[in-house]
């Protein structure tokens, strides 16, 4: 298959998977759906852990054999997982309160993040198309605030608006990391990908206590629930979280194994999964300002395509 027709498949299958993820934890206990969710992860990937720990000569590409790692290298998986489990901490908790029109086009100012980071830690100098490219994404930033009061959202005062903006501030480093154990570290991806799967389950186990510890709602004497938080609800949208994004994230990794891909179209291409989103909030979840927030999409994802255009 054609790198552009799998980078398609990886954005609309992201699209997809940031859809599964507001019907989740829509009226729902986050830290339960985040635990659910990775442990599904986890379950598609140990098969494959196990297989390749007893029988690695018998499966049939290389591409899918799980190498052993040192307590090091499980060290750096972990931590990889904790900067994650963080980023979907927050993000899971936004996507619960905010609209799905303008969470997803946040979590599409993710190369804008790791552009900063690279210039403030790493002493990266951006091209002139990149300086413009982030002048557009903060001109459809500042346009997606305006479109926000409409709907009463305040992106200076509204919390849930941080958590989104943290979230994908985090999902920014966990990029720059991903490009780190991969290159310079010596990851191959689907070794990265399990182990990381599989150790964000323990990272999460924490959260979920604290919410059936303390938050979950308590049946009354009259039989209704009271408590602080909302009790947790399964929907068969959970299932479809963790599958949803391996199989976006391997449809990414092969695009990017093609010698004739080119990262930055590949990296613009997949951004514009937020337009699956967008779709799917105002059709499914009938939310305001469709075509206010399409605008401000289009120009975010023209300062991505400037952004990327050298990656």
């Amino acid at each position: 298959m054609n790198w552009i027709l799998l980078s398609l498949v990886s954005a609309t299958l992201l699209g997809v998977y940031d859809a599964a993820k507001k019907w989740s934890v829509q009226a729902n206990a986050v830290p339960v759906v985040l635990l659910v969710c990775v442990s599904i992860g986890a379950s598609l990937y140990l098969p494959l852990v196990l297989w390749s720990t007893f029988w690695a000569d018998s499966i049939p590409l290389d591409r899918f054999v799980v190498r052993p790692l040192s307590w090091n290298e499980h060290g750096l998986i972990a931590s990889k997982s904790v900067l994650v489990g963080a980023s979907w901490t927050f993000a899971f908790s936004a996507l619960k309160h905010l609209p799905l029109s303008i969470a997803a086009p946040i979590r599409a100012t993710s190369p804008f993040w790791t552009i900063v980071i690279a210039i403030l830690f790493f002493g990266e100098r951006p091209a002139p198309l990149q300086w413009a490219g982030i002048g557009i994404v903060l001109i459809g930033f500042w346009r997606f605030t305006l479109v926000g009061r409409r709907e009463g959202i305040r992106f200076t005062r509204n919390r849930w608006v941080a958590m989104m903006t943290m979230a994908t501030l985090l999902g920014a480093c966990s990029s720059i990391y991903d490009k780190w154990l991969l290159q310079k570290a010596g990851f191959d991806p689907v070794t990265m990908q399990a182990w990381f799967t599989i150790d964000l389950v323990p990272v999460m186990v924490p959260l979920a206590v604290w919410w059936y510890r303390f938050d979950a709602p308590v049946a009354s004497a009259a039989g209704r629930a009271k408590g602080p938080s909302q009790p947790f609800q399964w929907r068969w949208s959970i299932a479809l979280v963790s599958p949803l994004l391996i199989l976006a994230d391997w449809f990414y990794f092969v695009a990017l194994s093609d010698p004739e891909a080119l990262v930055s179209v590949v990296s613009v291409v997949r951004r514009s999964s937020v337009v699956i989103a967008l779709g799917f909030g105002a059709k499914a979840l009938s939310e305001a300002n469709f075509r206010a927030k399409s605008a401000c999409v289009a120009v975010i994802l023209l300062g991505v395509v400037l952004l990327t255009w050298h990656g």
